[in-house]
């Protein structure tokens, strides 16, 4: 009957094997090797891993959690038509207190701007002005004239937000309007030159997604000078579009704004009806808006608990301690793979090793494996080294009699 320590010892050893080729030691590992000329680190740095360190500190709020998701907008634009009233309709004479309003006998519309997120999972819900930087309403020119005829909307730091637009006009005639909405993208994104968004397959993206293109078709191209890495080597299409043969890495981000724009508003024409028997003044688009993923503000809020600071930690030690514990038996595996091929060359291999670092740990000059052979000493040297030597004896032995009896030999 196989004993519960023969199977954890068994299941340990199909780990090794199964696992060992299939996940690479990490090549940040080998910064963290200990450095030291000692025989003990060198022979473990030779055949054991090196140890995984713990980060220092636990992960703290300030953590930049990317999180989005691509919702749909529904914007829905509607109006309503209030016809002209004659003067016989109300007892009130125009500006007589209890009469009617002069502004109710003209004919009017008003235009309203609404919209709401499809298949929203959250609980509180975010204002539709909220998606936007800016909101333009361009009606038609030749009805309201040159000065009256644009409507804006301009997000300032002081905005309060709302659930819709809504404007209103005298007249009683059909409208023509192109509606102009600009996107609040956070973090901002740019519209990249068309010649540059060609190359590189990006129209309209953040700057540092940018930047992360741009440098992945210069590696890609192998624009990088090999000699001077801080410098790129412009290929024909870059010449054009930088007009320079060669750049530093430093200059990018001067030449990059140059070829920035702010990104295309969402354009929509729309006609404001003002006829009663029309049931369709009623307009629905979608648009795809970026919203905040809800597992960020409980990834956000997990981090921020102190509560939970102690159970990261440990979590972070577990997994350091299993992925060390999975490049040792990779190792060992590594180790046993080798013996099996050529076991006459691995031994004779290691015992080099082990001779070198002898060496280094007991400070030996020379060769004494090799030196304590007598094939050693028939070498072609060997007559001119002992001719050397014993000169150097003569001259020592020479030199301490002079001292003895005080006189120079000549």
């Amino acid at each position: 009957m196989i004993s519960e320590k023969t199977q954890r010892q068994e299941s340990n050893s199909k780990v090794g094997f199964i696992t060992g080729g299939k996940i690479p030691a990490s090549t940040a590992l080998s910064d963290l090797r200990p450095l030291t000329p000692r025989l003990a680190q060198r022979f473990l740095r030779s055949f054991s891993p090196p140890p995984l360190r713990p980060r220092a500190g636990p992960r703290g709020v300030g953590v930049a959690l990317g999180l989005t998701q691509k919702r749909k907008l529904r914007i829905y634009i509607s109006n309503t038509f209030s016809p002209s009233k004659a003067e016989g309709d109300n007892a009130g004479n125009a500006g007589t207190p209890g009469g009617t309003p002069a502004g109710d006998k003209v004919a009017s519309w008003e235009l309203r701007v609404e919209g709401k997120l499809l298949d929203d999972p959250s609980k509180q819900k975010r204002k539709f002005s909220s998606f936007f930087k800016s909101l333009v309403i361009e009606l038609d020119k030749e009805l309201y004239g040159p000065d009256n005829h644009l409507v804006e909307w301009h997000r300032m730091p002081t905005t309060q937000e709302t659930d819709g637009f809504q404007v209103k006009r005298p007249g009683d005639l059909n409208v023509k309007c192109t509606l102009l909405l600009m996107l609040d993208h956070q973090p901002p994104q740019y519209k990249l030159d068309p010649r540059l968004a060609r190359l590189l397959g990006v129209h309209t993206q953040t700057r540092a997604a940018i930047m992360q293109a741009l440098w992945l078709y210069i590696k890609h191209n192998q624009l990088q000078d090999g000699h001077e890495r801080e410098y790129i080597n412009c290929n024909r299409y870059f010449r054009q579009i930088f007009s320079c043969g060669r750049l530093r890495f430093s200059e990018i981000p001067m030449k990059l704004a140059g070829l920035l724009q702010h990104p295309d508003p969402i354009v929509i024409n729309h006609v404001i009806s003002v006829d009663p028997n029309d049931q369709k003044k009623t307009a629905c688009y979608d648009i795809d808006v970026e919203v905040d993923d809800p597992l960020k503000a409980q990834m956000s809020n997990f981090l921020a608990s102190t509560t939970n600071q102690q159970e990261i930690a440990s979590l972070d030690v577990k997994i350091h301690e299993t992925i060390e514990s999975i490049n040792q038996l990779k190792t060992q595996r590594d180790f046993m793979l080798s013996f099996s091929t050529d076991p006459q060359d691995f031994i004779q291999e290691w015992l080099r090793s082990q001779r070198r670092d002898l060496k280094i740990i007991t400070d030996v000059i020379g060769n004494p494996e090799e030196e304590r052979r007598a094939a050693f000493y028939h070498q072609p040297w060997a007559q001119e080294a002992v001719g050397r030597h014993i000169f150097a004896k003569v001259q020592q032995r020479r030199q301490e009699l002079e001292q003895v009896l005080g006189i120079r030999l000549t």
